[in-house]
């Protein structure tokens, strides 16, 4: 048994907090001291994952000294706009820590490891990513994931602490190339969603995703990702998870576009943060900094920003001229 603390009572770091309870000690903080008694008070987090009831175990606190007091192993569960501030507060701490968040920083287009790295923090870390809906971990659900550090012995030690259950963990010292996974295909389910908000059919939905794998492959290679990794679980799995499952934000997001709602109205109704909508003109401008083509996050961001319909970007993309696959 390890002592784990999650940091970040949103749906994803609540129902990992909920899988890993059976059989580690679990502390789950909530940075809203409110937010904690409520859920704590209910064992159910009301706002983010009310479907589920949490164990008797799981520990839930608003103190973050309290929440790390005990722990071996510290897993950030905040969007990547929070993870810079966590950082801050942990003051380059020396427990080992690894991070959910997927997608590029809207202001540096930094990924997750380029901002623990500038945070100076002192232990090993790494990335928790692959295709993993929060509901279903929590309901126990199976699930695979990757953890992946560049130190490639935290990578295993991490993955091993963490596997079990219904949660089967991998690892993997690619850590730029399991991040880039799982930024690109938040913007690519976006695209998707629209496709089939437009009702373009299956025949659009596949080539789009197999187009937009080649997008995420090219830019995971420009910034020292191996292409294994592109068409494991946080390349391929997670992009045709976020692209196709109905508990998708970013693909919610896409339909909702495609019926003709302003995006601010979108993203207020979630109640939920879609990365994709943050993350993309990041992902693009780190594109655009590698001399790397991304014609699908192009054409997402034209919308996103108003200056196309979704239907203009879609006659964009066709309107492409020929070339080799």
């Amino acid at each position: 048994m390890t002592a784990l603390a999650v940091l970040g009572a949103g749906a994803w770091g609540t129902a990992l907090a909920v899988a890993l309870s059976g059989r580690h000690a679990v502390a789950l903080w909530a940075r809203d001291p409110g937010q904690a008694k409520a859920i704590a008070v209910a064992r159910r987090n009301q706002r983010y994952l009310p479907e589920i009831e949490l164990p008797a175990s799981l520990q839930v606190v608003s103190d973050l000294e309290k929440a790390i007091a005990k722990a071996e192993l510290l897993v950030a569960a905040t969007p990547v706009a929070g993870l810079r501030e966590l950082l801050g507060r942990l003051k380059g701490g020396t427990l080992p820590l690894v991070w959910l968040c997927k997608g590029f920083e809207q202001d540096s287009a930094a990924l997750p490891h380029e901002i623990v790295a500038a945070a100076g923090l002192r232990a090993p870390s790494g990335a928790l990513s692959g295709p993993s809906f929060a509901l279903e971990v929590a309901k126990g659900l199976p699930c695979a994931l990757t953890l992946a550090s560049a130190d490639a012995a935290f990578a295993a030690r991490a993955a091993a602490q963490l596997h079990g259950g219904r949660l089967r963990v991998y690892h993997s010292d690619d850590l730029a190339g399991v991040e880039i996974g799982g930024a690109v295909k938040n913007v690519l389910a976006i695209a998707v969603g629209i496709c089939d908000g437009l009702g373009l059919g299956q025949n659009a939905r596949a080539a789009l995703i197999t187009r937009g794998l080649a997008e995420l492959a090219r830019l995971g290679a420009a910034l020292g990702g191996r292409a294994e990794t592109v068409m494991g679980l946080t390349g391929a799995g997670d992009l045709i998870l976020t692209a196709t499952g109905d508990l998708s934000r970013n693909r919610r997001v896409g339909l909702e576009l495609a019926r003709g709602r302003p995006l601010e109205e979108i993203v207020s109704g979630l109640g939920h943060v879609a990365e994709g909508v943050r993350s993309a003109r990041a992902t693009l401008a780190r594109a655009g900094a590698c001399g790397v083509d991304m014609p699908i996050t192009t054409a997402v961001n034209a919308v996103l920003e108003a200056r196309l319909s979704p239907q203009q970007a879609v006659e964009a993309l066709l309107a492409r001229d020929p070339r080799g696959e």
